[in-house]
């Protein structure tokens, strides 16, 4: 896995995002697969998923896992008491794209296979982790964030907002990057217009790094507080899964992220 742990040392937060190894899967879905809805066997993957958050010290610590839907809809998370905790879980299965958490020993875990994990963390313990494909970075799911956590954290106004928002960490995982993420012409054009021609290459390929960096700036995110894993998953099929690469039957790694009480 990727964590970091200077982070968990300051708040208390730990994040990972895994690879595809370790696990009892079987088949295209070896090994550590998280995605329950790819058509793998589910006691391996309720297994999987008990493996990673063991690895992470957080065995036991329940976990929410949303149905996600490639939109935009983020779900708050303000306790973890097991009604919350339920209720939470109801609500994300329902389809969300992104979980806001404020409670601590409650778990967020988010799924992929080529779109791009971000979770960002507040120097109060708060986090976010979003599932960020093309649709999630062009209906700004990412800035939804922020400004969820932002306003959690106390701002009122687009300044404070502002403010706050400089002091996040944000991490940017395993993904498709430009230069396999070919797209149609329709959606080069889309993340021209929204994010600059910075983040358009030649052959219709296109950076969502580059775009999710100009979001983060747009709602006060410190350009060098965005820290990406500079890792491919097309290029490294072995290590990571990738639709593009499976010709799309493959697992899910995930981005996980939680709090425990001192």
């Amino acid at each position: 896995m990727l964590t970091d742990d200077a982070l968990f040392q300051a708040c208390g937060v730990r994040i990972a995002f895994t690879g595809r190894d370790g696990g009892s899967s079987q088949g295209p879905f070896a090994s550590l697969n998280l995605g329950a809805h790819v058509q793998d066997n589910l006691d391996h993957v309720m297994e999987n998923r008990r493996l990673a958050m063991q690895a992470l010290d957080g065995e036991g610590v329940p976990v929410v896992v949303p149905n996600q839907v490639h939109g935009t809809e983020i779900v708050s998370i303000h306790a973890s008491d097991a009604a919350s905790v339920v209720a939470a879980q109801q609500r994300a299965q329902a389809a969300a794209d992104a979980l806001v958490v404020t409670a601590s020993n409650v778990a967020a875990m988010l799924c992929f296979a080529d779109c791009t994990p971000v979770i960002a963390v507040s120097p109060t313990g708060r986090f976010a982790v979003a599932h960020a494909g093309w649709r999630g970075v062009v209906g700004g799911i990412a800035a939804s964030c922020i400004k969820r956590l932002a306003l959690e954290d106390g701002a009122k106004t687009p300044d404070e907002q502002h403010e706050i928002a400089a002091d996040y960490n944000v991490y940017v995982g395993p993904h498709i990057h430009d230069c396999c993420f070919e797209v149609g012409s329709e959606v080069e054009q889309r993340f021209a217009e929204l994010f600059g021609q910075g983040c358009v290459r030649p052959s219709r390929h296109v950076s969502m790094l580059d775009a999710l960096r100009v979001q983060l700036a747009s709602v006060g995110v410190d350009p060098a507080r965005i820290c990406d894993a500079g890792i491919c998953t097309q290029c490294n099929p072995q290590l990571y899964f990738s639709y593009r690469a499976s010709g799309g039957t493959c697992g899910r790694h995930g981005a996980i992220a939680f709090r425990k009480e001192a």
